[in-house]
């Protein structure tokens, strides 16, 4: 991804394994503005603060869950065409679908592999052009 240095990415996820294996991924992407957040309300004010390109959140977290956190981005004007990727251990197609229509731009299942995650991340960073 020749554009990845110039991309700010927020990474959501209540366990901090998570935030990591995900910030490896990316950084091997070339992506160095990366931010992590516990939970979606610390995450919603680094979105107010920094209005990121690209937003990884996982689906359950204390606080605010994935779909709260997605409506809140998606409520905000400067981010509201930002990317967003939810992730999930829920096989649910019910609140998948409640995500599509909120306008999640890809949900991908845990447990994923970091090829699985880049292969992801690149499909929706490319719409961003």
């Amino acid at each position: 991804m020749p554009f990845a240095a110039a991309l700010r990415v927020l990474i959501v996820d209540d366990q901090l394994t998570s935030r990591l294996l995900i910030r490896g991924g990316l950084q091997e992407l070339g992506v160095s503005d990366i931010e992590m957040a516990a939970d979606g309300e610390q995450g919603f004010k680094f979105v107010t603060a920094r209005h990121p390109h690209l937003v990884i959140s996982d689906f359950n977290m204390p606080k605010m869950d994935g779909l709260a956190f997605l409506r809140a981005v998606r409520g905000y004007e400067p981010t509201r065409r930002s990317a967003f990727i939810l992730l999930t251990g829920r096989g649910d197609k019910e609140m998948i679908e409640r995500a599509q229509k909120l306008g999640v731009n890809n949900v991908i299942a845990k447990p994923f592999t970091i090829p699985v995650l880049k292969a992801q991340i690149e499909a929706v960073v490319g719409k961003l052009k």
